[in-house]
């Protein structure tokens, strides 16, 4: 196993070869999941459970809030798993989890969850209603307080919809990305998103200052974790964004608060990792988006895939379908440095489908 670099070099991803990892899960829920066929991140009509059972399996191996693991209606399993049974070959000192506004709280003993009083986000073709600017500054506060005892954190999500507010976001904010923005499904509901975020941008006007964008077209994880960046800036914490095109909306929301507070950062020792599947996508583009930052930051992407599986669920990853979440990219990036085989990881994520 190995990771191709998308930006910047290849450096800060080997200075992490073998040093220890904190993993947090950003676990969150935005209405719009609840449009119809818009996000196929899990089981229909319970879309918003999703992040609470991979929350659940995550850190035991088991869901508890429902009957079997979550899984799209084309049968391909939530990528829970692979970050899964990279702990499990390889484990993470810790996995915490971030409660940014779930429907169902996960039924864990002993692993950390922190609390924000946060409910889920309205559906943004309703406005998302949500207070951006306190929520930011929750993610700024939060990782100026928190004790990092490991040389890195993996900052992971479990968001469904989340595309779709990412992107709505990011056009919100400015930036180009017609066709930048990645779908878990292989091929997206372009008319039913498209539409979604039209009516959202409609609730806005171009002169709204930028949380005030944010607060009518976003969602808790992306506002959050923008201000956990940002946050973890002023300690030197080495930060690894585990996702796709919703970690890069993330960093683009830090680019936006940045230019209208005129500041600036140190982004040294941020990094953003992902997979194969989301680098090689022919219908996004991580690149383009990452590269209208200004500031510069670490991308990486690994180049495991399914070829070496004969698991049909499995296989349809390599076809295009779900690609990234609940951290798998930097997972499989952190397997990638951490000696974690192809064979040895392909069956262990096999073992948990029987």
């Amino acid at each position: 196993m190995n990771f191709n670099t998308i930006l910047g070099s290849v450096d800060f991803l080997e200075f992490l070869r073998g040093k220890k990892a904190s993993f947090l899960l950003s676990a969150s829920v935005t209405k719009t999941c609840e449009i119809p066929n818009i996000s196929q991140a899990g089981i229909p009509g319970k879309l918003d459970l999703t992040p609470t059972l991979d929350a659940e399996f995550l850190c035991t191996k088991e869901v508890r809030s429902l009957d079997d693991i979550a899984q799209t209606p084309k049968g391909v399993p939530t990528p829970a798993l692979i970050t899964r049974a990279t702990h499990e070959l390889n484990p993470f000192s810790n996995i915490e989890i971030l409660d940014l506004g779930l429907s169902v709280k996960p039924k864990l003993r002993y692993f950390k969850t922190y609390g924000f009083d946060l409910e889920p986000s309205r559906r943004i073709d309703d406005k998302a209603s949500i207070n951006a600017m306190e929520v930011f500054q929750m993610g700024v506060q939060f990782a100026q307080d928190y004790e990092l005892k490991d040389d890195y954190v993996i900052l992971a999500e479990s968001v469904p919809s989340g595309t779709t507010t990412a992107q709505a976001s990011a056009m919100a904010l400015g930036y180009k990305c017609k066709n930048y923005f990645s779908s878990s499904f292989k091929n997206s509901p372009e008319d039913i998103k498209y539409l979604t975020i039209k009516k959202a941008l409609a609730n806005i006007n171009e002169d709204d200052e930028v949380f005030t964008k944010l607060s009518n077209v976003s969602d808790n994880m992306l506002i959050f974790n923008a201000g956990f960046v940002l946050g973890s800036t002023s300690k030197n914490m080495k930060v690894v964004l585990a996702g796709g095109t919703q970690m890069a909306a993330v960093l683009l929301i830090v680019n936006s608060v940045l230019e209208m507070m005129g500041g600036s950062i140190d982004s040294s020792n941020i990094a953003l990792c992902t997979t194969k599947w989301i680098h090689e996508d022919e219908n996004s583009n991580i690149k383009a988006l990452l590269a209208q930052l200004k500031f510069p930051v670490n991308a990486y992407a690994s180049d495991f895939d399914f070829r070496e599986s004969n698991h049909p669920a499995l296989k349809l990853y390599d076809e295009g379908e779900a690609k990234e979440g609940v951290g798998c990219g930097a997972a499989l990036c952190y397997a990638a440095i951490n000696g974690i085989n192809k064979k040895e990881l392909t069956q262990k994520i096999e073992s948990f489908l029987g």
